[in-house]
């Protein structure tokens, strides 16, 4: 019942590497087929794969799913591997399984898959780095911070703030990797002041490989994860490569994603749900899941997350009505919290209310929740209702529910 077979192509950086990873019996079969080289992928990827499937002797119509490197990495590089992934998918109608790029990258340095928390700094060009943190448990790899981009001179100060959180989960040192500590002198030294274990390997260049990607597709094929192809999508995670002609006049320059010292909003996205899942636990009682989020934005709920300096510190969702759109969940991390971050979160509700020409924003909270309950009436709420017994409470008890409304006619536009 658990064999499978998966066709996985990893493309991000100059390498091209594809994987055919089998278990038939429970005996698990590896093999892989790479080329090196810069704007080769496209003429490579299919007659590398075809060689694979050629070798073991199976039929690309016995495939079970195919898995690609996600990213983030070369522009270019993600499109082929997800354009290549999704059209076989489609035609041999099996599901695709997108895996993270950083997350292979610390899964092919750590030793046995060593426990504890591991930074990935990758080199983006530009003077910026591809940054991610994943908490390996010895059985499983779990985003603690989904990539993000950062400027090169941003990533030592990111550390210092989110350094405590990692020390906290992992009960140790954490540990660092990517081609990032070879590019940027200076940069190992100033993490490894901080408490960082570096690794870097001195002319073995850090790239995920098909091989682990594969490996990581497996895992999730095993959890009973799938994808329909039609919703594939490279993370490119760099959003404006550059600053216009009259931003750069005005004194800008680099990458204004790498802005990453104030506040960025994003929508909600499946890949922020590790982190969001995390946030969710610190600061409720009883708190959504992970399947929960899952679900919501299946759905069509529409979310948000919070980032500063790539980590995220907080995130909300909300359901649209005929009437109204209902504010379901929102969370702020709790060393992020008296920073403006749920304020944001609001707005960005607001915001959605207005685009839709929906006329109110309502939410409950408890009435023991003192201070949810200042902040939104700082922010205009106003009690409606009363819901008895909505939420669970200790002991098997029931708490009533304030039903508190935002009426946007009331706003200034």
């Amino acid at each position: 019942m658990d064999d499978f077979h998966i066709l996985a192509f990893e493309t991000s950086s100059t390498l091209c590497s594809v994987a055919l990873l089998s278990r038939e019996d429970g005996r698990l079969r590896l093999s892989e087929a790479q080329h090196e080289g810069r704007n080769e992928h496209a003429e490579r990827i299919l007659p590398l794969a075809e060689g694979l499937l050629a070798k073991a002797g199976l039929a690309p119509a016995g495939l079970s799913a195919i898995a690609f490197g996600q990213g983030p990495g070369g522009f270019t590089g993600l499109r082929v591997a997800c354009g290549v992934a999704q059209g076989l998918a489609v035609a041999l109608g099996v599901p695709v399984l997108p895996v993270d790029s950083l997350c292979a990258v610390a899964v092919q340095d750590a030793e046995a898959d060593e426990a504890g928390i591991h930074v990935v700094l990758q080199d983006a060009r530009m003077n910026e780095v591809y940054a991610a943190v994943y908490q390996c448990t010895g059985d499983a790899w779990v985003t603690q911070q989904a990539p993000a981009l950062l400027a090169q001179a941003d990533v030592a100060q990111w550390a210092a703030a989110e350094s405590a959180v990692w020390a906290m989960q992992a009960g140790r040192q954490w540990v660092v990797h990517g081609d990032a500590l070879n590019v940027f002198p200076g940069l190992a030294d100033a993490l490894a002041a901080l408490g960082g274990v570096c690794v870097a390997r001195a002319g073995i260049p850090a790239r995920a490989q098909a091989a682990t990607v594969a490996r990581l597709a497996a895992q999730a094929w095993l959890r009973g994860e799938r994808l329909d192809a039609a919703q594939a999508t490279p993370a490119y995670v760099r959003d404006k490569v550059a600053y216009t002609t009259l931003e750069r006049a005005q004194g800008l320059g680099g990458n204004p994603a790498a802005d990453a010292v104030r506040l960025s909003l994003h929508d909600m996205t499946l890949t922020d749900l590790d982190e969001v899942a995390a946030i969710e636990r610190q600061v409720q009682a009883f708190p959504w899941t992970r399947q929960n989020f899952v679900d919501g934005l299946a759905a069509g709920y529409r979310g948000w997350v919070v980032r500063r300096l790539g980590a995220m510190l907080g995130f909300a969702l909300v359901m649209d009505a005929p009437d109204m759109a209902h504010l379901l969940v929102i969370g702020v991390r709790p060393d992020a919290q008296r920073q403006g971050v749920g304020a944001h979160l609001l707005q960005a509700c607001i915001a959605h209310c207005r685009q839709g020409r929906l006329p109110a924003l309502t939410l409950e909270v408890r009435p023991s929740n003192a201070k949810a309950i200042a902040f939104y009436q700082r922010h205009r709420f106003q009690q409606v209702g009363l819901r008895r017994g909505y939420y669970p409470a200790a002991h098997g008890a029931r708490e009533d529910a304030w039903l508190m409304t935002f009426t946007l006619q009331e706003s200034p536009a």
